[in-house]
């Protein structure tokens, strides 16, 4: 019954919710990505696990800065939820690793500097900054369950308060 109702779920999605929406009732889509140290990880390497898959602009910027240490700070309670988080830019594996030692980081940052994954997940586009227009990396966050299909989409993430909101929606999504 519980297959049946996901199958029903997964059409209604696919013929009546917008391009976004419809990714909530789809399978993630797998990426092969290298990380700071040049390791090549693919999101199927973490099934079993939940995923908080999360795309941010740029390395040592601020917004970014406060987003990477929030998920620092809360691992060990994101870990014993059996949640991995993976950040994903377009910076270089250096930019990476300058961040990661600067900033303690605990946790594996992927490089897209194709920003071909960055694109396949919508993670892409224009940015308004001060009253200036251009295209990007966007502040974005998959939350990926641990049979690898999306259980929520984050977009306009803020960085002070996400971490908190994950963890929120975690309590609820996993007693599903």
């Amino acid at each position: 019954m519980q297959k049946y109702k996901q199958l029903v779920i997964k059409i209604w999605c696919l013929n009546f919710l917008p391009k976004l929406a419809r990714l909530l009732c789809m399978e993630a889509q797998e990426f092969t990505l290298p990380d700071q140290n040049g390791k090549m990880h693919k999101l199927s390497d973490y099934r079993g696990k939940w995923v908080v898959l999360y795309f941010y602009p740029k390395d040592d910027t601020p917004g970014c800065t406060i987003e990477a240490c929030s998920f620092r700070d809360n691992l060990s309670t994101l870990a014993s939820k059996n949640v991995i988080v993976l950040g994903v830019s377009a910076d270089s594996p250096e930019s990476h690793k300058k961040f990661i030692k600067k900033h303690d980081l605990n946790f594996t940052l992927l490089c897209d500097e194709s920003t071909e994954t960055i694109k396949k997940y919508n993670a892409w586009g224009t940015k308004n900054i001060f009253g200036m227009k251009f295209t990007g990396v966007l502040r974005k966050t998959y939350l990926i369950d641990s049979q690898g299909n999306i259980a929520k989409i984050y977009e306009n993430v803020n960085p002070e308060n996400h971490t908190a909101e994950i963890l929120a929606d975690l309590q609820e999504l996993q007693q599903k």
